[in-house]
């Protein structure tokens, strides 16, 4: 248990790096805390150890103080964490939805944003019908706005010629990494298909 607990731990800090400083989510979690800080005005990179530095050390510093707390509260309270793995699914299931609907309403104050929870807790489950990840589907539907603002943005310095998306040699590497993460994504599921494949387990 501690094993993985100590990975998760690690994973979790290690998100912060690209976030901070280039601004790169590399998990939903990230994307959420991304969203967070652009709706208080400030943009992650380079410029944001400059511009908000104490925001960035504080944030830093609780991670650490996280880590002691833990570490205080994990060591005495071990057997009563580890009971609360015999809690059924379906209350935490529970207790999730009324957190979820409570931090919604009190957000917006209209029932059309409980709507709008049910809907995409409805997609979200059809999703996991499904086997299709969410996580990624989280950080599309944050980075997406972003993507399409700075697209706008280099049009509108090019004067709508569409050739400035592949003007540089950074562009075009860019282009060709995100390509071939395409490719690889596509290629990965259909490899495995045919591992699971009797004709190939001879």
């Amino acid at each position: 248990m501690a094993g993985p607990e100590a990975a998760n731990n690690a994973a979790s800090a290690g998100v912060l790096v690209p976030l901070l400083t280039i601004g790169l989510p590399t998990s939903a979690t990230a994307a959420v805390i991304l969203t967070a800080f652009q709706s208080y005005g400030l943009q992650p990179g380079p410029e944001l150890f400059e511009e908000s530095g104490p925001l960035v050390w504080t944030l830093i510093a609780s991670l650490y103080l996280g880590n002691l707390m833990l570490l205080v509260l994990n060591l005495p309270l071990v057997r009563m964490w580890a009971r609360l793995l015999t809690i059924p699914a379906y209350g935490i299931y529970a207790g999730v939805l009324v957190f979820a609907a409570l931090g919604t309403y009190a957000a917006g104050g209209t029932t059309g944003d409980l709507v709008v929870l049910c809907v995409l807790g409805l997609v979200g489950l059809l999703m996991r019908q499904a086997g299709i990840p969410v996580a990624p589907a989280v950080v599309g539907l944050i980075l997406g706005p972003i993507a399409e603002q700075q697209l706008r943005r280099a049009l509108t310095i090019s004067e709508g010629d569409p050739a400035i998306l592949v003007s540089s040699p950074i562009t075009i590497t860019l282009w060709v990494v995100a390509l071939l993460a395409l490719l690889l994504a596509i290629a990965a599921p259909l490899r495995g298909g045919k591992g699971r494949d009797p004709r190939y387990s001879r």
